[in-house]
């Protein structure tokens, strides 16, 4: 069961990070191995939305769709994930910003566990990496849309 957490400081506001996360129609756009992307619905719930979305992963001879509800949670500027369908046993995901001098504090933390045994120790080996080259692909958009 791959984690990766990771807290980093970047020179933009938590309101603009928040907005480029929650923006998960885009990120065939920009993040590594995503094919597509597709949003099913938004639905309000108060306090927060709902999102459910579909992403196309490919990768060498990997190519999988898989389905998430995401919740938007703009006052507490918190994203979180969990994982509806697809090739995956179970994926939860939780995204935090936090405004701080200069810049904002963005905090990332994945939990993931594939359904076949071969998926998963292929990812065992090179998940830490991978998920800092998404993190890095986050950072990269919002250079170059915020600066």
């Amino acid at each position: 069961m791959p984690r990766h957490s990771e807290t980093k400081f970047l020179p933009y506001s938590a309101q603009q990070m928040y907005d480029l996360v929650a923006d998960v129609g885009n990120y065939p756009k920009f993040l590594p191995w995503t094919a597509a992307a597709r949003v099913r619905s938004i639905t309000d719930k108060g306090d927060h939305q709902e999102m459910l979305a579909d992403l196309v992963i490919s990768f060498k001879v990997f190519r999988e769709k898989f389905g998430s509800r995401v919740l938007l949670w703009p006052e507490q500027m918190k994203i979180d994930t969990e994982y509806l369908d697809g090739p995956i046993r179970y994926l939860e995901s939780q995204w935090s910003f936090k405004d701080v001098e200069g810049g904002c504090e963005v905090s990332f933390a994945v939990d993931f566990e594939f359904k076949s045994r071969l998926l998963q120790g292929a990812a065992g080996m090179f998940f830490n990496e991978a998920m800092q080259r998404v993190v890095r692909s986050f950072e990269r958009r919002a250079a170059e849309l915020y600066r």
